[in-house]
């Protein structure tokens, strides 16, 4: 008689019975848990990592409170899945809960991956609106990814999403062989709505837990505390739900200034004006503001013979935004969806549009690409009627200096044949957008570098900051060797500034801090400030448009820019108000010595007295009277509304 084993060879592999299931066959818990265990771990290890990085010490029931929304939500998730495979066990049901199963997790394994990825650049947590703007901007937003990320990340983004696809049906497909198990998911047995019903309450019970808020070490915010995906979800609500201050729309936009026009004085000289945007510039970082001598030592020769404000600041620390301020004197809208929308309407008439009637040609030059933020669209709103970007540059011999654009030496040239065909047909107004400092921070070599700091990335940029030193000079040496730099007012201001984890952010965007907001501004007129002046109260980039006004001896009719002319005593009781680039994220403000910003609520509010505490380390705002915090609060909530509502598609003509 032949052993059971000679059997078993001779008929084939045996299929061992289906044991009584608890909600899932065998063959479905191997497929589900093989593509959840690994998604779960992937993403709690991704946390944990940003946990443990947290500048503050904290222990491990402190840690485990930071974990507890991703505990929870994972949790949630992940029965959720059971109790959907529990009763799609054949047919069309099932195909979609496995394609719908595959798909979600793809999705979570991206949203954990960016948003690790993006505390790790920017040390801000990714919401709904950054979400958004990704799916919204693929090409810029491709850029910037690309630029951080690192073969070994791609290789691991790459073979998780081929597992997620391909790996748990492989997996299970081939432990079936293995162990004998029925190819035909296992029969209904027992009663599968109840086992589903419970799963889904208890998953629902659990998801909800995960939106609480959350404690933990001081530094980590609500969002760092809550799990990406829910993080990003509740802001998404919250921007649709919104809670903000009720406002007179009309009435805001009544006084936007739409119908401005310029009027002739008797002081009234049609000179020419440079608008020089120095990129990503913090105040802290030039030389004339307390930077290192060997930083800009040509600025600071400038600054000596300029009309310098001492403390100048930033409206929402990005370019475009900035662009906006300066250029057309009104308050730029925050966020990215308005910020895209400049490139429609700007509502306001802008410098280069009011010079225009008065018989002023101009030019925008810029080192970047022209894709970013719909900069052709933007810069003929802001007034001008040619626009030249790296595209229409020749860029041999030139070196990147980030992931869109060029060394600013770039322009020079463009800029010297359009001088040569229009300087001679009157006044004009030309800009410089100047993109090296911006991150990457590629610190081109053209004139040496130097070790200022041991910190590779902040070193990097401060030589892109002293590179832009010597494109100044240039600039400057052009219009003196083509005899129009007497003739020529200067205007050099920072569009925002850079931070370096000085308070746990960096970039720019999402940064109230003073190295974020705090930016150069200096008004070279040759001849008229030559011993060099000072504006020491806090001034802001809407002041630009009116003090260039000024100089050149226009008056505005028409209507009113919010600014104020430097050339004038900045008013005692003004307030200073800004806002991060993010939605609903940051807002501060600032009244002479004293800052005060506002983290809607994701972190405690803040206040500081500049003038003790420049580097903004000692937060006084649990020393301030509750009364004094709500009224600061709701200053710059119903500012922000107002902006809000300026920007509105209402708003057009």
């Amino acid at each position: 008689m032949r052993r059971d084993d000679d059997i078993h060879a001779a008929v084939g592999p045996r299929h061992s019975p289906e044991p009584p299931r608890f909600l899932l066959g065998r063959a479905d818990w191997a497929r589900v848990l093989a593509l959840l265990v690994p998604l779960i771990a992937y993403v709690l290890t991704l946390k944990s990592v940003r946990v443990a990085r947290l500048p503050d010490e904290h222990g491990f029931f402190a840690a485990l409170e930071l974990m507890r929304s991703d505990l929870l939500f994972n949790a949630g998730y992940a029965l959720l899945w059971v109790g959907l495979f529990s009763v799609a066990r054949r047919g069309p049901g099932r195909a979609v809960v496995a394609f719908l199963f595959h798909s979600t997790a793809i999705i979570v394994a991206l949203v954990a991956t960016g948003a690790h990825q993006f505390y790790e650049v920017t040390g801000s947590t990714l919401g709904f609106d950054a979400v958004l703007y990704f799916v919204l901007a693929p090409r810029e937003v491709g850029a910037v990814a690309a630029s951080e990320a690192s073969p070994a990340l791609l290789a691991v983004v790459s073979a998780a999403l081929l597992y997620a696809v391909f790996g748990p049906a492989l997996l299970t497909r081939t432990l079936g062989r293995l162990r004998g198990w029925d190819a035909a998911p296992a029969g209904a047995g027992g009663a599968p709505w109840l086992g589903f019903t419970g799963a889904v309450l208890v998953s629902f019970g659990l998801v909800a837990l995960s939106v609480l808020p959350a404690g933990g070490p001081a530094g980590a915010s609500e969002s760092f505390a809550k799990d990406p995906v829910v993080n990003a979800a509740m802001t998404g609500l919250e921007e649709i739900e919104g809670d903000g201050p009720t406002v007179d729309g009309e009435a805001v936009r009544e006084r936007l200034p739409l119908e401005t026009s310029l009027s002739q004085t008797a002081r009234t000289e049609k000179r020419n004006v440079v608008i020089v945007h120095l990129e990503s510039t913090r105040a802290g970082s030039v030389t004339p503001y307390g930077g290192d001598e060997g930083l800009t030592p040509y600025l600071n020769e400038l600054a000596g013979k300029s009309l310098l404000a001492e403390r100048a600041y930033a409206s929402v620390p990005h370019t475009t935004n900035a662009l906006v301020a300066t250029m057309c004197g009104i308050v730029p809208p925050s966020g990215r969806l308005q910020t895209n929308s400049l490139g429609d309407r700007i509502p306001s008439r802008c410098l280069a549009d009011l010079l225009g009637q008065q018989g002023y040609r101009s030019a925008y030059f810029t080192s970047a690409e022209r894709t970013f933020e719909r900069r052709p669209e933007v810069v003929e709103n802001l007034g001008y009627e040619d626009f030249y970007s790296v595209e229409d540059m020749d860029t041999e011999g030139f070196q990147r200096a980030n992931y869109f654009g060029y060394e600013d030496d770039v322009m020079l040239e463009p800029s010297k044949r359009w001088l040569e065909e229009n300087a001679e047909d009157g006044p004009f107004v030309a800009a410089y957008e100047t993109i090296t400092p911006h991150h990457q921070y590629l610190a081109p070599n053209r004139y040496g570098r130097k070790d200022f700091v041991e910190k590779d990335g902040l070193d990097r940029y401060l030589n892109s900051v002293r590179y832009v030193d010597f494109f100044v000079k240039n600039l400057i040496d052009q219009y003196k060797e083509m005899g129009l730099y007497e003739d020529t007012v200067f205007v050099f201001y920072g569009d925002h500034g850079e931070a370096f984890g000085e308070h746990g952010r960096y970039q720019h965007d999402n940064v109230p801090y003073e190295e974020g907001l705090r930016i150069p501004l200096m008004i070279l007129d040759p001849g008229r400030f030559e011993n060099g002046e000072r504006v020491e109260s806090p001034v802001g980039q809407i002041d630009v448009l009116p003090t260039v006004l000024d100089l050149l001896g226009y008056e505005v009719e028409g209507g009113e820019y919010p600014g104020v002319s430097l050339l004038d005593p900045v008013p005692e009781d003004r307030t200073l108000k800004a806002a991060c680039w993010y939605e609903d994220e940051c807002l501060a403000s600032i009244k002479g010595d004293r800052k005060f910003i506002y983290n809607y609520g994701d972190r405690p509010d803040e206040a500081y007295d500049l003038s003790a505490d420049p580097d903004e380390k000692n937060n006084l705002a649990d020393g301030r009277d509750a009364g004094w915090l709500k009224e600061r609060r709701d200053e710059l909530l119903r500012w922000a509304a107002e902006v809000e509502a300026a920007y509105e598609a209402s708003s057009g003509p």
